[in-house]
């Protein structure tokens, strides 16, 4: 697939989509009140590679805070578009449109309020509630068309209004629909000066809803641009394998013109791994490589394939990815390996594994395994498929390490592709094979194909967040210890939690300064809990569902 070519919207002197390099974005986690912090971190962002950068305007008074912003910004001569994030307060949307080159509204909550209420609609009713939503969202559109304003209309998902979880449920057709309702009312006050986001936590979904997505506008009729992000996807190398899996399979399809890697760090370290994905990207356009589509672009299936022996070891049918090295690349590959990160199997390519097994191994591995898929199921050869990624041409686990890892061999996963996978490394490397192999574990648990320890949702912070979100994740992940297949998402407000973290077991939200609601699920259980008492609940809740492993055990075992 060959980049696809999106109308060109201008983002102040910047534009975005058509034949435009991919441009990189991040956003400020100060109050945006304290415009001496927030102008320096914004200023940061900038010098580390930022292209446009967003701010979050949750009142009216923020809104306004950003003409000061704006100002003394181009007063010191950086001219870097800026863009307002609004949710739920149009007033603070017109009020920011004034004063920035692009505003951001979320469709699930721009007019709706979330009540998790369950409402069957008629047609009639359905089209009152758009009326509705037009009343409230046209002045905006008139006001970002008069002013030569950018909007983009990003969609999460977990945050969609009732009235569109009612009739489509939390899904990828949901989303969609969610902002297409938006762009049909802005089309017909002719304001076309829009970009899409479709974001999610869970890579699986986002790439699901942004191939839906183009596939809508293409029938639309208008190929706006795309933002690309996966939301809520932590801090450290998990964050940025999820990141790459999102973002990175969409770009090798040719999807995708502005990008945003979401940290729960500094957002300062967030530019550095988005400069280098865009790079990768950039590329193979360049070069013309070609992907082909996955077996099921808008759902998840995976490849269903007969079970088979490896020695013991049973592989296929319904049973979990394998993991494994390649012979002769380690002396010793199953001790070197570690007990943590175990290598469960030594792949030798003898006639009789070939004769069992589809094994696929190529530089392009992502194309290689697409097209492997697609002949088995065409010839009906039910044969588990092993994924052999190498890895030999890398000295050192980097971020180019962690996108091509990421793409290649977890854009096939994401596609319900493999039952095994073997990873290759000289015995040159520094990359150790515990390393290694604790890798591919991570990349299997953000395809959502194997857990191997918690999962933390948690959300890189902004002007909102009622507690410092990094240091919060951080301190919880010592003390939970590693509960294999559960999900705690930390969120910093309303805003992202509970609607955004869709995909977890637990939540932690800021509920208001000082205070913190903890939820199972998307279930509030405990609200107004004192900060200093919420770790503890969170850790009690987690036991209360049997959901808890005594860490001391695990060590001992």
């Amino acid at each position: 697939m060959k980049r696809r070519r999106s109308i060109e919207v201008a983002v102040g002197g910047i534009g975005v989509g058509g034949s435009n390099p991919i441009r990189v974005q991040s956003m400020t986690t100060t109050t945006t009140k304290d415009l001496p912090a927030t102008i320096e971190q914004a200023k940061a962002l900038v010098d580390a590679g930022c292209e446009i950068v967003r701010i979050t305007a949750p009142t009216s008074a923020d809104a306004k805070a950003l003409g000061a912003i704006r100002a003394q910004l181009r007063e010191r001569g950086i001219d870097t578009p800026l863009v307002a994030d609004i949710h739920f307060n149009p007033g603070a949307a017109m009020e920011a449109a004034g004063h920035v080159e692009k505003v951001r509204i979320n469709p699930g909550n721009f007019a709706d309020s979330k009540r998790f209420a369950a409402q069957e609609y008629t047609d009639a009713q359905y089209e009152e509630e758009l009326g509705r939503i037009a009343e409230v969202f046209v002045p905006l559109v008139l006001r970002c068309k008069q002013l030569k304003r950018a909007m983009r209309l990003g969609t999460n998902h977990g945050s969609l209004s009732d009235r569109i979880m009612n009739r489509y449920g939390d899904s990828p057709q949901g989303m969609v629909e969610s902002a297409m309702e938006y762009l049909r009312i802005a089309e017909k006050n002719d304001y076309r000066s829009i970009i899409f986001s479709m974001k999610s936590s869970n890579p699986v979904v986002m790439s699901q809803v942004n191939r839906l997505l183009v596939k809508t506008l293409d029938e639309h009729g208008a190929a706006y641009p795309l933002h690309l992000g996966v939301t809520e996807a932590g801090g450290g190398e998990d964050a940025r394998i999820k990141s790459a899996l999102g973002i990175g399979v969409l770009l090798a399809e040719g999807i995708g013109d502005t990008i945003r890697v979401s940290l729960t760090e500094d957002p300062v370290n967030e530019v550095p791994f988005a400069r280098a994905l865009a790079r990768w990207a950039e590329n193979r356009w360049a070069k013309d490589i070609l992907v082909p589509a996955p077996l099921n672009p808008l759902t998840y299936n995976r490849r269903h394939a007969q079970t088979a022996l490896y020695e013991t070891l049973v592989i296929g049918g319904e049973e979990l990815v394998k993991v494994g090295l390649y012979e002769g690349d380690y002396p010793h590959p199953r001790s070197a390996a570690g007990p943590n990160t175990p290598c469960e199997f030594v792949l030798r390519e003898d006639d009789n594994t070939r004769k069992k097994f589809i094994i696929v191994q190529a530089e392009e591995l992502l194309a290689a395994g697409r097209e492997a898929a697609q002949k088995a199921q065409a010839a009906g050869d039910k044969r588990p498929l092993i994924l052999v990624w190498d890895a030999r041409r890398f000295s050192e686990l980097n971020d180019d390490f962690l996108i091509e890892i990421s793409v290649q061999l977890g854009g096939l996963l994401v596609d319900g592709v493999g039952d095994a996978v073997v990873v290759r490394a000289p015995q040159k490397s520094q990359i150790a094979p515990a390393r290694l192999l604790e890798t591919v574990y991570s990349l299997l648990q953000a395809a959502r194909m194997r857990s191997s320890k918690t999962e933390y949702l948690a959300c890189p912070g902004c002007g909102r967040t009622l507690f410092d979100v990094e240091s919060t994740t951080n301190r919880i992940k010592a003390k939970s210890g590693p509960l294999k297949g559960v999900k705690i998402a930390v969120m910093g407000c309303v805003v992202n939690g509970p609607g955004e973290m869709a995909d977890a077991d637990f939540g932690y939200v800021g509920g208001a300064p000082g205070v913190v609601n903890l939820y199972v699920g998307k279930d509030v259980v405990e609200r107004g809990v004192p900060a200093a008492q919420a770790d503890e609940r969170l850790i009690a809740l987690i036991k209360a569902h049997g959901k808890w492993i005594d860490p001391m055990a695990v060590l001992k075992s």
